[in-house]
């Protein structure tokens, strides 16, 4: 039988909870910078202007059709080698994840405000709204109530996406874990602590967008 032994593990529980904090803080960098991202992109897709969106659409697909994993290792491997210069793993892991996400993201919020019904937007600008005002008082606030569970669930999501950045050294949480068990050899009570952490993590969020995705379906 196994001999459980969390205590040898627990001694660094400083490494453990300072992988925690990377992780929080490349998740919320990500979640912010994407969510900018992802708003152009969507304007780009919805844009009159051919150009802007084959740019977005292209952009989208390259970041959705490719694992993230194999994403992050080119942009801190291959792409200093086109660029003549070397980006360091912070830097290329928070670029990645964040245009990966907001890859998504755009997506996200086009459907939201396509989902909205149309005569609306055409009442609007008959009565004398512009485009931007249509879309800011009219279409956005009844667009982010449909947006609000799938933007939640994407972001959970990206709280997990962010332990593929052990692949390139970054000091979060699964990279850590790493580092207790090489020095205590001890990867069940490691793997075990870990799991722990990123289900307090994220079980809150999840109950957050059911909570929200009940309340849309109410008002429907």
């Amino acid at each position: 039988m196994y001999n459980w032994d969390f205590y040898t593990v627990l001694m660094s529980l400083d490494l453990f909870m300072w992988g925690v904090w990377l992780t929080f803080l490349y998740t919320i960098g990500s979640i912010a910078i994407g969510t900018g991202v992802g708003l152009l992109t969507c304007f780009a897709r919805l844009s009159r202007f051919r150009v802007l969106r084959l740019a977005a659409r292209s952009y989208q697909e390259v970041f959705r059709c490719t694992p993230l994993l194999v994403q992050i290792l080119w942009a801190y491997y291959a792409l200093p080698m086109l660029l003549g210069f070397s980006i360091s793993n912070s830097v290329a892991g928070l670029m990645v994840l964040s245009l990966y996400v907001g890859a998504f993201y755009a997506e996200i919020f086009r459907g939201g405000i396509l989902a909205v019904d149309k005569g609306q937007s055409e009442a609007a600008q008959a009565v004398g709204m512009s485009q931007v005002q249509t879309m800011v008082n009219i279409i956005l606030p009844q667009a982010l109530k449909k947006m609000l569970p799938a933007y939640i669930n994407q972001s959970v999501i990206q709280v997990k996406n962010t332990s593929l950045l052990y692949a390139i050294s970054v000091a979060e949480l699964t990279y850590m874990t790493a580092m207790v068990n090489s020095a205590t050899y001890r990867p069940l009570e490691a793997y075990t602590l870990t799991a722990v952490l990123y289900f307090a993590m994220l079980f809150p969020l999840t109950q957050v967008a059911d909570h929200f995705e009940r309340r849309m379906r109410r008002s429907d």
